[in-house]
This record gives structure tokens, C-alpha cells and sequence, in this order.
């Protein structure tokens, strides 16, 4: 257990970031499923901007690595373009 008064202040804060994070991530990781799973062109055209803004938001708060976000919507426009 730490011994510090700035240590354990330390602790309970990384702890509320984490619980921040992990929502934030869950609710990306989500999004991407749904849309995945969509199969008409119009309705993923309505979507693409919604999840792309919310990977982006994400890489900007340091949840994902820039990369990854670049790599994420690369992917899912690549996924939107393929649709008959």
C-alpha cells in the first residue's frame, strides 16, 4: 500500500481515468461492431462520420494510438466503398 498522501491521491485518480477510458473505448469498439455488421450503403454512409469522429476523439484523449485510429477509419472506408 503506499505511503504517501500524493501517492494514494495518484492511485485514486489513475483509477478514474481508467473507468474514463475503458468507457470511452467501449463505446468506440461498439460503434464499430454495429457498423461492421450494417449491409445498406445509405446507412453506413450515414454513420462513417459519426464513428470516424468519435476515433478520432479518442486518439486525440490518448485511449488509441494516432496509428491506430488512422488504420481504424482506413478500414472502415475501405468497408464502406466495397458496398454494392
Amino acid at each position: 500500500m503506499a505511503n504517501h498522501k500524493s501517492a494514494l491521491k495518484r492511485i485514486r485518480s489513475s483509477r478514474t481515468r481508467q473507468l474514463r477510458n475503458r468507457y470511452f473505448a467501449r463505446t468506440m469498439r461498439n460503434a464499430i461492431k454495429e457498423y461492421r455488421g450494417l449491409e445498406d450503403k445509405g446507412k453506413a454512409t450515414e454513420q462513417l462520420p459519426i464513428i470516424v469522429a468519435l476515433i478520432d476523439k479518442n486518439a486525440k484523449r490518448n485511449v488509441i494510438h494516432k496509428n491506430k485510429a488512422a488504420n481504424l477509419k482506413s478500414k472502415l472506408t475501405k468497408q464502406l466503398n466495397a458496398m454494392a
